[in-house]
């Protein structure tokens, strides 16, 4: 090829190398710029006509550009924006399948220091229709091909001149790809991607938090309240009142309206104990030391188990069986106490005990018999024995306290089988008021058998009969036995004349050893294993005379009281 020599009108000529593909002219005659780096680009054959846009007529054809030759200063348009030293391409140019619209596109932007054709000059002539025009000599460096003319396109009028005459916003892209940028595009991509999985994790870890925050409030919640809301505990219904009979609960609800509580006072003093109900006339047994306050002018107040009170007077009093009756006036609908046989109970038997301990009214509790036929002695604060009284108990270890003495001691069946009366002391003293030291499990009644008789003495006469064998005995005796005193307490013989230790042939000295075949240990004893039984019963004592056993045979005789 030639520099400078243009090719015949119609016919293709060779294309110069491009460094990036540049759009073609809208006139038809693409002149070569030189694109950034200098590197050849694809040829791209130009199409051998146009057709012009519907409505067009007429062909511009590309005026000739001679090599190196700069156009008029005059009609060099004023570009839009400075130069681009990225060489960002031009607008799109259309394709061979789109023919553009007659109009003036902006010259591309050339790199950066490189010098550029100036732009074309305006047509002088028209060539005929569809007569192609001369294609110009490609501008290049040393070395770089012609560019090859585009087939020129069909005749049309000659746009507006301005900056934006060559704006078509019709056209198709030209065929120059878009800048590829790769890494700052990956590092985009990598940008993206990693914002994504941190939000994903932070997204997990605050999912994460919060559910272990919810799971140990709510866990809290069931471990405190047992669910979530208002705190419900579970709970038995409303069930029947009743009790089984024989129970603690429904010997209790049987014997509770019977039993009764004593407040005394006179003489400077005053004391509370219990009372049970024996018959419907409105007599009640209770201990002698528990009215002993009133003496024979004191207040006796009576409180039922309802609240109800009354007054009451002393029928019958008797210290050496710590019993006494009492009776309340006026009252009606009195319910007694079925009373037991203690000759039945053995130990082990479960018993329940009612009574006022420490004021307490009403109060219950429950054990079982723990001994049978326990001689005790109570009281002696008169110092003259007077006040001594004698009891072959029944052991039990239900709570009896100061309060209890004179209430019912029950058996299973809710029968009335023993008058509590003295506890053992936690001192080792044995007391009917049992001191302020509270039960320490060793309480004692009085057997219902010989409350009863003493009660039935009571209220017919106002006092008691004691059998009795008629003879003194030594009580500061340390032996094992109940020896015969050598002298009578009043001056009088130790074995009364006429009495049934004398008709039974004891004498002073002998030293009596069992009764009914029981051993007998003391004085007291011996006392309480007769005052066990009745005016009129027979006893067999046995005996110890000069180191000789014997045996003797007896019809207890009666004493007032004494």
């Amino acid at each position: 090829m030639a520099d400078g020599a243009a090719q015949a009108a119609g016919q293709p000529t060779a294309s110069a190398p491009h460094a990036a593909p540049t759009e073609a002219p809208a006139s038809g005659a693409g002149a070569a710029v030189p694109g950034q780096g200098g590197g050849p680009a694809p040829t791209v054959p130009a199409p051998a006509a146009e057709v012009p846009a519907p409505g067009v007529t007429g062909t511009v054809p590309a005026p000739a550009v001679a090599h190196g030759t700069p156009p008029p200063a005059a009609e060099q348009p004023k570009p839009l924006h400075d130069p681009d030293p990225y060489s960002t391409p031009p607008y799109g140019e259309p394709g061979p399948w789109a023919p553009a619209p007659p109009v003036q596109h902006p010259a591309a932007t050339p790199a950066h220091g490189v010098p550029m054709s100036a732009p074309p000059a305006a047509p002088e002539a028209v060539a005929g229709l569809g007569a192609p025009p001369a294609a110009p000599e490609a501008v290049a460096g040393p070395g770089t091909p012609p560019a090859v003319p585009e087939a020129a396109p069909a005749p049309q009028d000659t746009p507006a001149a301005g900056p934006w005459a060559r704006y078509d916003p019709w056209a198709a892209p030209a065929a120059v790809g878009p800048l590829q940028q790769a890494d700052p595009v990956e590092e985009d991509v990598k940008r993206r991607r990693g914002r994504r999985r941190r939000a994903l994790v932070g997204g997990a870890l605050v999912i994460a938090l919060l559910s272990g925050v919810g799971g140990g409030v709510v866990g809290v919640q069931l471990e405190r309240n047992g669910g979530i809301g208002a705190v419900e505990l579970p709970q038995a219904g409303v069930e029947a009142p009743d009790r089984d009979p024989d129970s603690v609960a429904g010997i209790a609800a049987q014997a509770l309206p019977s039993v009764v509580t004593l407040h005394v006072s006179g003489g400077g003093k005053a004391g509370t104990g219990t009372g049970f109900v024996l018959d419907d006339r409105g007599h009640i047994l209770t201990n002698d030391h528990v009215v002993e306050p009133a003496g024979k002018n004191g207040d006796i107040t009576v409180t039922f188990h309802s609240g109800d009170t009354a007054e009451a007077t002393v029928v019958g009093r008797d210290s050496g069986y710590d019993l006494a009756v009492v009776r309340v006036k006026g009252v009606r609908g009195l319910t007694p106490l079925p009373l037991g046989n203690s000759d039945n109970v053995q130990v082990g038997d479960p018993v329940v005990a009612i009574g006022a301990p420490f004021d307490l009214a009403g109060t219950v509790t429950s054990g079982i018999i723990s001994a049978r036929e326990r001689p005790i002695t109570a009281g002696g604060e008169n110092g003259d024995g007077s006040d001594v009284s004698y009891v072959d108990a029944l052991q039990t270890d239900a709570p009896i306290n100061p309060g209890n003495s004179g209430g019912p001691l029950l058996d299973g069946k809710g029968r009335v089988v023993g008058i509590n009366s003295a506890i053992r002391s936690a001192d080792g003293g044995l007391d009917p008021e049992g001191g302020q030291s509270g039960s320490i499990g060793l309480g004692f009644a009085i057997p219902i058998n010989q409350g009863k008789r003493v009660a039935e003495e009571l209220i017919e006469h106002g006092k008691a009969t004691h059998p009795v064998i008629g003879i003194t005995l030594d009580m500061e005796y340390g032996g094992d036995g109940a020896r015969v005193a050598a002298e009578g307490s009043d001056g009088g013989p130790p074995v009364s004349t006429g009495g049934p230790g004398a008709r039974a042939g004891i004498r002073p000295g002998d030293v009596i050893t069992k009764v009914d075949g029981r051993p007998v240990h003391s004085g007291e004893e011996l006392i309480v294993k007769t005052r066990a039984h009745r005016p009129g019963d027979r006893l067999e004592l046995t005996l110890e005379r000069n180191g000789e056993e014997r045996t003797v045979s007896l019809v207890l005789g009666s004493s007032d009281g004494d």
